[in-house]
């Protein structure tokens, strides 16, 4: 009879979590049932790549905080990460003004930007989306025990590398199984 340790299950465990995680991601609910989410699982050297290049913006931005270096720590301890982004320079075709722009049009028409960490501007309606999309995995992955925490600063890095290349704002979701979340009990 095989046996399969604690460690070797749970990361097979994780990785099937991350693959169900895809799938609320992609189910959540979309404005006008347009999906212009984007999504991927990453492990293994890419996973590392992310955290390295979290390192490098800590060391350039001079993060007084460590907060990039304390999350780039979190996601090489880690078993996967979920990227989460959203094609936000799209139009939603409303004229709310959310955006900025007092008509869809008028945001189409907007110089594209990339600020510091993301590009815009972006329609609020996929940046709704992008939140809803964001909370589904999450809550799937709790809904399975495992645990995780949504971060902006891994979904920095994965803008940098070029991950999602189509997303102007990317998200990420690590998640591990420990016997304590190393995401929430944080220096």
């Amino acid at each position: 009879m095989p046996i399969v340790t604690s460690k070797e299950g749970e990361r097979e465990g994780l990785l099937e979590a991350a693959r169900m995680m895809l799938i609320s991601a992609r189910t959540a609910p979309k404005s006008a049932g347009i999906d212009d989410i984007l999504a991927a699982m990453v492990y293994g050297k890419e996973k590392e790549e992310i955290a390295a290049e979290m390192d490098k913006i800590a060391q350039q931005r001079q993060d007084a905080s460590a907060a990039f270096k304390r999350d780039g720590q979190n996601l090489r301890d880690s078993e996967a990460v979920l990227l989460i982004g959203v094609k936000g320079t799209k139009k939603f075709g409303l004229d709310c003004g959310g955006c900025g722009y007092p008509t869809c049009t008028e945001f189409e028409r907007a110089t594209r930007k990339l600020g510091q960490d993301f590009q815009g501007p972006n329609c609020i309606f996929k940046l709704l989306d992008l939140g809803i999309a964001l909370g589904s995995a999450a809550k799937t992955a709790s809904t399975l025990n495992v645990d995780n925490r949504i971060m902006y600063r891994v979904g920095t890095a994965a803008k940098r590398l070029n991950f999602l290349p189509e997303a102007s704002i990317i998200m990420g979701i690590p998640i591990s199984a420990k016997g304590k979340s190393i995401y929430f009990d944080r220096k």
